[in-house]
């Protein structure tokens, strides 16, 4: 015997708010539903079944999902994240006993189902279970975008839809990397949001939209609106048209553009900077002055990312083999008077920027081009970082060795670490291992082995100073070569390095004759 067919779950987008842009196949779907569900905020109606009114059937069973919470408290015990999380499952409850029983169940979602809509956290737990279909909507920055009647982007420009709850850096960093730019969740976050526009200095062309499509719909620039007045139902619109408007130009470019005019003479310096290993604590007092001196960074995109955005930086993010034409751009772009740091992880001089700048110098000299004064500003060192963490292992002489084979052949790596370990040295090795390189770590302990004790202490730090560290204290023989990675910088102590009582790394000052 079998019983009634499952019944299938819609989640059907209604559009920004006029009821005429919702699609034929979402009316038609409304019209012929066993069940219409819809969310609605605490103490209101719902602006979903609002929009859909005159299609929504009589003889539809109407499932009401009221949130449990919106800006507000709430008492339970898993804060916001748990009451929500339980709200959806008690939704998805609800809904599973409707399609069990054969019903044809649509989710009216405002906009587009899967675009900040609530609808997609029903999907989650549904869909594995019953026949589920997504009907597109309207997306509420589409409809903005048309009440402005201005572009939004063209050709190759590049669109970013941003949430104004994120960190106002975070939110500056990434306005100022896109050409054209939606926020949505504004409210309460408003006064931030600004902020962050003015740090990318792009609040000058940008739009703020309210209840766009809906009889009440107005636009404003942002500058004319008072932060007290904006509601959930508004977003801000920078058109990509905007960046070209910033007198730098582009906000933020690759390092192989080098599209600058080379004056005769320099007119300014070329700072190169270490940013240390990852915490802002351990920024210089002079590098953070530095950068906020600046007009243009230029860097590896994830150290680029460390420095706060704001009005008036250029960004010049690229790659991570680029090292030479991005001291060459930063090269050009001093020599026509702009003021420019390249930027390094760590100290600038170890394994980072600084060398290549230099290389890059001494080919423009080659070519003719002017001198550009070149000063560097030291760093904390992802070495002195682990080395601090495990306690003095580099406290007497030690060596500072990259393994990767990128820059110089690896049978001269190899006769470097045999010299080391013949020396008896301390060894810091940067740059252990990486998706392709994944045997020279079991290469060196193999090497070491021959030279040093199976107890030779060897220490290993991921990720140092970032929320993720883990600093691991083991011995030459122990050491897991597999489970090395570019996150991990590795110490290998002389036969001398000791472990106290309490998991302290040190290396006397003092050394016998052998």
């Amino acid at each position: 015997m079998t019983g009634r067919p499952e019944g299938r779950l819609y989640g059907v987008g209604l559009g920004p708010g006029d009821p005429e842009l919702i699609t034929r196949k979402a009316a038609r779907l409304i019209g012929s539903a066993d069940v219409v569900a819809f969310h609605a905020g605490v103490g209101k109606t719902s602006n979903a079944r609002t929009i859909a009114a005159d299609l929504v059937p009589a003889t539809a069973i109407e499932e009401e999902l009221r949130y449990p919470v919106t800006t507000g408290t709430t008492a339970h015990p898993g804060g916001y994240a748990g009451a929500m999380a339980e709200f959806y499952e008690e939704c998805a409850s609800r809904l599973a006993a409707h399609l069990s029983a054969g019903r044809t169940v649509v989710v009216l979602a405002e906009g587009d189902p899967l675009f900040y809509g609530s609808f997609m956290y029903l999907h989650d737990r549904l869909s594995p279970r019953f026949e589920t279909e997504v009907v597109p909507g309207v997306p509420a920055f589409a409809a903005a975008t048309a009440v402005l009647a201005s572009p939004l982007v063209r050709q190759t420009d590049v669109l970013t839809v941003l949430p104004g709850t994120l960190p106002v850096p975070e939110l500056a960093r990434r306005l100022a990397d896109t050409d054209g730019a939606i926020i949505m969740k504004l409210g309460r976050r408003f006064p931030g949001v600004v902020d962050a526009l003015r740090q990318a200095g792009r609040l000058e062309h940008a739009l703020y939209v309210e209840r766009a499509s809906m009889p009440a719909e107005r636009w404003m620039p942002v500058v004319d609106v008072d932060p007290a007045s904006v509601p959930y139902f508004s977003l801000i619109v920078v058109p990509g048209d905007s960046r070209a408007a910033h007198p730098h130009g582009r906000r933020r470019s690759g390092s192989s553009a080098r599209a600058v005019a080379v004056d005769a003479e320099p007119r300014t310096r070329l700072l190169v900077v270490g940013l240390g290993p990852g915490p802002d604590r351990w920024l210089t007092p002079e590098a953070a002055e530095a950068l906020r001196t600046v007009d243009h960074v230029v860097g590896y995109a994830p150290y680029v990312d460390r420095v706060p955005q704001r009005e008036g930086l250029t960004q010049h993010a690229s790659g991570n083999t680029v090292e030479v034409d991005r001291a060459r751009l930063a090269l050009d772009l001093a020599s026509a008077g702009e003021r420019v740091a390249v930027v390094s992880g760590g100290d600038a001089g170890v394994f980072g920027m600084a060398s290549a700048v230099f290389e890059a110098a001494a080919a423009r000299a080659e070519e003719g081009l002017p001198d550009v004064p070149v000063e560097v500003l030291p760093g904390v060192s992802a070495v002195q970082a682990v080395a601090a963490r495990a306690g003095a292992p580099i406290g007497a002489d030690f060596a500072v060795v990259s393994l990767s084979d990128r820059l110089k052949p690896w049978p001269v790596i190899e006769r470097r670490l045999r010299a080391i370990a013949e020396a008896d040295l301390v060894l810091a090795v940067y740059n252990p291992a990486s998706r392709s390189r994944t045997t020279q770590v079991a290469d060196l302990q193999k090497l070491f082995l021959e030279h040093r004790s199976p107890d030779t202490v060897v220490v290993v730090g991921r990720d140092v100073g970032r929320a993720e560290e883990s600093l691991t204290v083991t011995t030459l023989a122990e050491l897991e070569a597999d489970t090395i990675d570019m996150k991990c910088l590795l110490i290998v102590g002389a036969s001398s390095t000791a472990v106290t009582a309490a998991g302290r790394v040190w290396t006397p000052r003092f050394v016998e004759e052998r």
